[in-house]
């Protein structure tokens, strides 16, 4: 995983593990990688790899059942969905009308372009 600079690395930490959730590598109640699984794949420090699951845990997407390791919280997955929704709908894309609306992009060719990608 390559990490960029705009973003604290346990933020994108927890990104990825959040993404995997959405994609369905893990349900409700599975298993995730220890910290300090997690933190090795990715070669980060297992300090980093804490405050991911920290903002995880807080957040209700994971739980901690000691002794057992962390595991996904039932309708995590609903819950990402709608936060990522909510976050794109109200940061990207009113920068993306504007930037439409900058270079005389009309609803057509982007709905035109959206059916091309569904096809692909």
């Amino acid at each position: 995983m390559q990490f960029n600079n705009d973003k604290p690395i346990y933020l994108q930490l927890a990104d990825r593990l959040s993404d995997d959730i959405v994609d369905g590598k893990y349900n409700d109640d599975d298993r995730v990688p220890s910290v300090r699984e997690f933190g090795m794949c990715f070669e980060v420090n297992t300090n980093t790899a804490v405050k991911a699951y920290d903002i995880l845990s807080r957040d209700n997407v994971i739980y901690n059942r000691r002794g057992l390791g962390y595991f996904v919280t039932p309708g995590a997955r609903e819950k990402i969905m709608e936060a990522r929704r909510t976050e794109f709908m109200n940061s990207v894309l009113p920068d993306v009308f504007r930037q439409m609306r900058m270079l005389g992009i009309g609803i057509e060719e982007l709905t035109r372009m959206w059916k091309e990608d569904i096809k692909k």
